[in-house]
């Protein structure tokens, strides 16, 4: 397995669910690489690069497969965003 590194793309946002939703949807639009880990993605304040927020969910789910739903959502996990 190669070895895993990390972006550091800094950005503004208002608050913390607005860098969630863009973090989000930056990471979907790359989801077609197989190189980009889309579950893993955080953002974090840039003054606390060590305090990380996760942007999805990422749960195991049964059978395989990891939940692709925004971190802390209401309801079950899905494998699939519902559009």
């Amino acid at each position: 397995m190669s070895p895993r590194w990390v972006a550091h793309l800094p950005f503004t946002a208002a608050d913390l669910p607005a860098a969630r939703h863009f973090a989000g949807t930056l990471a979907r639009s790359l989801g077609f690489l197989a190189e980009v880990d889309q579950g893993e993605t955080t953002v974090s304040a840039e003054d606390e690069q060590g305090v990380r927020h996760r942007v999805f969910c990422d749960c195991r789910l049964p059978g395989g497969g990891r939940c692709a739903r925004r971190a802390d959502h209401d309801g079950p996990c899905t494998p699939e965003v519902a559009r």
